[in-house]
């Protein structure tokens, strides 16, 4: 099956959305309300896509390692750590965890 013309597609609409975007920012007013659900409507997203990846792992619980790394990680980003802070701490904590046979 050939995929370089769906890919082009895509290639094509994400770059149109991106200039688009930008250009009817200033012609198109959202109410306040509609604004506070969009950014709500993103942090329900990013919290589900964290769940996900940090619980399931090949249709199966990941264990206990790898969610509590990212705890670790949660934790530090709420108290405002460096990014490299909370990669290596998180990283280190899963990667201890499983050392010591807690999967």
């Amino acid at each position: 099956m050939n995929l370089v013309v769906p890919m082009l597609a895509l290639t094509v609409g994400t770059m149109l959305l991106r200039i688009v975007g930008p250009l009817l920012r200033s012609r198109v007013t959202l109410s306040p309300r509609i604004e506070m659900l969009s950014s709500t409507a993103v942090a329900v997203l990013f919290v589900a896509l964290v769940a996900t990846q940090a619980l399931i792992v090949d249709t199966a619980f990941a264990g206990f390692a790898l969610p509590a790394g990212v705890v670790v990680a949660a934790v530090l980003a709420w108290r405002k750590a460096p990014f490299v802070v909370i990669v290596l701490a998180a990283s280190a904590t899963t990667a201890a965890l499983r050392f010591f046979g807690v999967a």
